[in-house]
């Protein structure tokens, strides 16, 4: 066969026109008015050869920067973070790579399991009493955990810190809107939320604050004083988490958190494209029956063995639809299951050492930054991303450092005007020193 990515032959067709009783693939679009039906040439290449096609596309993608061939300092939501190379092993496993939703729990074991672990470790990262078995990624969770606050609490206006990743801010607005709930934002003061702005918007009409930590400028926000402000208003306190992070912070469970969402990817899961990705979802007890997608849950069989079922669902394709919390519809079992291996492998103590690997290295980053004439623009504690001031337009800056293998931080320009010349740098366990220098050094000829 010509094109072997292209299974079907003329007599494949032909057998199948037969079955279904049409004389040829015209018949099949007569109730189509032939006025609308396209007559012309799709304007696409010409077919090729396997081989010349994958010869071609070869080509292309070897015109792309990645991470394996460049240097990078950009995060801002998707990170180059160290991955065990068991993991690509695991999930590259048939039984795990093809599962979807494991409906039926005696031949899923497997897959249950894998699942039941991410939850429990997601608990004992958020110091959450409650894990769900992923959702999309971790703004869509984050909106999640925004509507069942408005839910429980009957509420409907969620205060939102300017601080929290602007693509999040915008998956909640969206969800919110359908739901005619109100979103506020609070403003941020020298790189964290403002607090004094956030006593003044505090009532008795604010269903949930939402707060990233750390946060979209890489600060370190004060959950323990926000709590206070927060709680004291019967609101819920929503926090966006980088789970990576908290194998060194003070997880947001332990500062009286209600949910506690974020996203997966710095465990296991590559940056690829910017996704797909894996969304956790972390509440307190009280909450369980209302959190969205489905819970893993762990029982015994009628022998006393110890086994794993889809427990608790609270998503309208299993009840009714007026009842359901949430219509998300599956969650990222593949990259949970990453994820789980990524942190089983690395352990508690791994976990930990990864971490403040990320703290230390950006911290060296930042004073070398200073060391050669250049502003750091906030002053707080970071986890493994700061900003640094520039005078000249990020944009061109990076184009230039990309051209000598390296990629750059990112442009918040982007996002806020006030911020322009404004570069977000991340630094992970995986950059080295060398790395690190070289990095300001060329900065700081682009800089001049």
């Amino acid at each position: 066969m010509k094109h072997r990515y292209l299974p079907m032959t003329e007599q494949d067709q032909k057998e199948m026109l037969e079955v279904i009783g049409v004389q040829d693939v015209a018949e099949l679009f007569e109730d189509i008015p032939e006025k609308v039906r396209f007559k012309g040439e799709y304007n696409i290449k010409p077919a090729k050869s396997e081989t010349a096609l994958l010869k071609e596309l070869s080509a292309m993608a070897a015109k792309n920067a990645d991470t394996k061939s460049h240097t990078s300092f950009l995060g801002a939501g998707v990170y180059d973070h160290y991955i065990p190379t068991i993991v690509d092993h695991v999930i590259s496993r048939s039984e795990f790579y093809t599962a979807y939703t494991p409906y039926q729990p005696e031949i899923s074991q497997g897959e249950l399991q894998a699942i039941f672990e991410f939850q429990t470790m997601i608990c004992e990262l958020t110091g959450m009493d409650i894990a769900n078995s992923s959702m999309y990624d971790g703004g869509t969770a984050l909106a999640e955990a925004a509507m069942l606050s408005a839910g429980q609490t009957r509420r409907k206006k969620v205060l939102v810190s300017a601080t929290v990743h602007p693509e999040s801010r915008d998956v909640l607005r969206s969800y919110a809107k359908g739901q005619y709930i109100e979103v506020v934002e609070v403003p941020h003061h020298n790189g964290v939320t403002d607090i004094n702005a956030l006593k003044e918007l505090m009532s008795d009409e604010i269903a949930a604050v939402v707060v990233q930590y750390p946060n979209f400028f890489g600060g370190i926000e004060n959950l323990k004083e926000m709590e206070e402000i927060i709680h004291a208003e019967k609101a819920m306190f929503v926090v966006s988490s980088n789970p990576l992070a908290l194998g060194a912070l003070t997880p947001p469970g332990k500062f009286g958190a209600d949910i506690v969402a974020g996203d997966a990817q710095p465990l296991g899961i590559p940056s690829a494209f910017g996704g797909p990705h894996c969304g956790y979802f972390a509440v307190t007890n009280k909450l369980m029956r209302k959190v969205p997608g489905r819970l893993v849950g762990q029982t015994t069989d009628e022998q006393g063995k110890r086994g794993f079922v889809l427990t608790l669902q609270a998503r309208e394709q299993h009840i009714r639809r007026d009842k359901a919390t949430s219509n998300i519809c599956s969650n990222q079992a593949l990259n949970a299951l990453a994820a789980s291996v990524a942190m089983t492998a690395l352990g508690k103590k791994g976990i930990r050492d990864m971490a403040t690997q990320n703290i230390q290295k950006a911290h060296y980053a930042k004073n070398v930054f200073k060391e050669n004439g250049f502003e750091i623009a906030f002053s707080g504690p970071t986890f493994n991303e700061f900003v640094v001031k520039l005078n000249k337009s990020v944009y061109e800056i990076n184009e230039k450092l990309l051209e000598n293998g390296i990629i750059g931080g990112y442009d918040l320009g982007l996002v806020d005007s006030e911020l322009d010349q404004h570069m977000l740098v991340a630094v992970t366990e995986l950059r080295t020193k060398e790395e690190i220098d070289t990095f300001v050094k060329e900065l700081g000829d682009y800089h001049e």
